[in-house]
């Protein structure tokens, strides 16, 4: 950064500030129909926002007062914004008071707060609205102490993706809308805050944080943490947040960001962002991470001692450019964030540790894929690329299908049309549509315009984006270092060899990740046993090894892990662990058991794991 001379800075700010100006306009003028949000953005949309807030731990709220930029057009009438619950205390429009209401709750998009135009109005609008944070809000997760790693202080995060920035900041919450933001956050002393934005390093005598953002970004990026948080640098643009306990375990498993970021670079272009940092959260974080502008927020489950889990890290940093830097339209479109990134993911860990490793990674998502499309049916309309949410909550299409069925098409788009000539077309698309909204019919339409219709036909497009399950063209990718697995597998499996004697060398997690897979599903409890004593399975310090022993532990009546299952389930809220090890317990017919575990944990996990979990368990906390 210290490079970069005066004169380019000034450029890139009057062209951020451009691009801000033009991504209203577009909006403004674009037909889409976002279903998930009351925002009428033809006629009004926000543009910029100015946070002031005061986060009160006692009281698990926060005050605060939300100024919206607002471009309206002439005849506009109302201003809409989207809201779940918030506690609306007055409504300024440019400095006056103005008529404002509520709509009806509806239970996936909560509320419109519908705010009165003034007559002949010219330009901009400034909207100020005071409000302050229900406890129930869905999006803040208070942490009590005894949920945090130190033990010593509360910790509050936020997780705003899909539909809940509108829990905590009445906004236009469609990730269509593209704003910037800058903020003033006043916390108890002690504490250090942190945004999606330009970060502080050290903690504030006086508890009073300033933010900034210059980059428009959709609402489910907006981020906010507060808590006993500390900083260790990594690199020139990259550096690690977490609680104190854990920071010198985080910059050992993150050492390799900076590397990481430049090969990111030399794929598909300049990391737009200035700095990338990560924050570990504590365990009850619902996801692995989640990718917000400048601060990437990362479950504590990754950190393994062995930087064996960093491909997570690789994803997030992917999300860089693929999501926020050119972002789903709608979250019917959500593949075209997910499927870019696990395929730029996969790209930076075959640069970054090997083809063979990244063919692993690529194989393990197979197996999950074809386990999704098993479980939501192949003829399932939510198999499809493009789907249709309208109704629903857009949590529903967060499945691998976006994931790994999104990321199988991008390869096979590279296979027919050679690798050197995607790369420079992905290059040119997020560098062209940087800032910007895209659908699935956009994506479709540049890509035939720069493939050749030709060429582009042999894809099979339709059976790919809209059609369900996988295409007949579809090829998994194979793994030799996987081959090698399923044969030590097999020899165990079969009673050929002991445990103590199975040719198990430097395996990474994923080959691990690959035995315990192919061990049998049935009637193998002698077995896990047997592995167990060998090799200590069941206190494993990796949470992924853990979650797929665990599992495979209940279907095999494995009797022997209940009290670690136990611990780690009241340990861990990250989602993708919690969803497989409570289905197995309910289809085992130890739904009992489950709710035993889960009536003590519920209380430690966030609101997105216990609605699965809930759902899951058929669980009423009443």
């Amino acid at each position: 950064m210290e490079k970069i001379v005066i004169s380019t800075l000034i450029a890139m700010s009057v062209l951020l500030f451009s691009c801000n100006n033009e991504s209203a306009k577009r909006t403004m003028e674009s037909n889409y129909a976002d279903t998930h949000s009351y925002a009428q953005p033809s006629t009004a949309v926000v543009k910029h926002l100015d946070w002031q807030a005061n986060v009160r731990f006692d009281e698990r709220m926060i005050d605060a007062v939300a100024t919206w930029t607002v471009s309206v057009t002439k005849d506009a009438e109302e201003v809409i914004f989207d809201t779940e619950r918030l506690i609306i205390k007055n409504v300024l429009v440019d400095g006056k008071d103005s008529e404002w209401r509520i709509s009806s709750y509806d239970p996936i998009k909560g509320t419109a707060l519908i705010i009165q135009v003034p007559k002949n109005h010219q330009g901009d609008l400034k909207v100020s609205i005071e409000y302050r944070t229900p406890t129930s809000a869905r999006a803040l997760f208070w942490a009590a102490p005894s949920q945090t790693y130190g033990k010593k202080q509360p910790f509050l995060f936020t997780q705003s993706q899909a539909i809940l920035a509108r829990t905590w900041i009445p906004c236009q919450d469609s990730p269509g809308i593209r704003f910037t933001y800058e903020a003033s956050v006043k916390v108890p002393s002690g504490m250090m805050a942190l945004m999606s934005a330009e970060n502080p390093q050290a903690k504030s005598m006086n508890g009073v944080y300033k933010f900034k953002m210059d980059q428009a970004i959709p609402s489910y990026l907006l981020a906010l943490a507060v808590g006993d948080i500390e900083f260790q640098s990594i690199g020139p643009r990259s550096g690690v947040y977490a609680e104190p306990g854990q920071l010198v375990a985080a910059s050992y498993e993150f050492s390799d960001l900076e590397k990481m970021i430049s090969v990111a670079e030399g794929l598909y272009g300049s990391y737009a962002w200035g700095r990338y940092d990560i924050l570990v959260l504590p365990p009850s974080f619902p996801f692995g991470g989640m990718e917000n502008p400048r601060l990437t927020f990362a479950t504590p489950t990754i950190i393994a001692g062995d930087k064996s889990l960093v491909s997570l890290v690789a994803h997030e940093l992917a999300h860089s450019w693929s999501g926020n830097l050119v972002t789903n339209e709608t979250w019917d479109d959500f593949w075209l964030n997910e499927g870019f990134t696990v395929y730029f993911e996969m790209r930076i860990m075959e640069e970054f540790a090997g083809k063979d490793y990244a063919n692993m990674l690529a194989n393990l998502g197979y197996s999950s894929l074809k386990n999704t499309i098993e479980d939501l049916g192949p003829t399932s309309a939510d198999t499809k690329l493009k789907l249709d949410l309208e109704g629903r909550n857009p949590d529903d299409g967060m499945t691998d299908i976006a994931y790994e069925k999104g990321y199988a098409f991008l390869r096979f788009i590279e296979q027919k049309w050679g690798r050197n000539n995607f790369d420079e077309f992905l290059k040119s698309y997020f560098q062209q549509f940087q800032f910007k909204v895209m659908n699935t019919e956009g994506f479709l339409k540049v890509l035939k315009d720069k493939m050749g219709e030709s060429l582009y036909n042999d894809l099979n497009v339709n059976a790919w984006v809209y059609e369900p399950g996988l295409p007949s063209n579809y090829e998994p990718v194979n793994s030799v270092r996987f081959e090698k697995v399923d044969s030590v597998a097999n020899a165990f499996g079969t009673a050929k060899v002991k445990a103590g004697e199975l040719a198990i060398v430097d395996w990474s997690t994923h080959e691990w990740l690959r035995f315990i897979e192919s061990l049998p599903s049935k009637e193998s409890s002698a077995l896990l046993v047997e592995l167990d004593s060998v090799f200590k399975l069941s206190i494993s310090g990796n949470a992924e090894i853990l979650c797929a022993w665990f599992e495979k532990s209940i279907k095999n009546d494995y009797r022997g892990v209940d009290e670690n299952l136990r611990r780690f389930l009241n340990r861990v809220g990250r989602r993708k662990f919690l969803v497989p090890l409570y289905k197995a317990l309910v289809e085992e017919n130890r739904k009992d058991f489950a709710k035993e575990i889960y009536k003590e944990a519920r209380p430690g996990y966030h609101s997105v794991s216990i609605q699965t979990i809930d759902e899951i368990l058929n669980f009423s906390a009443l």
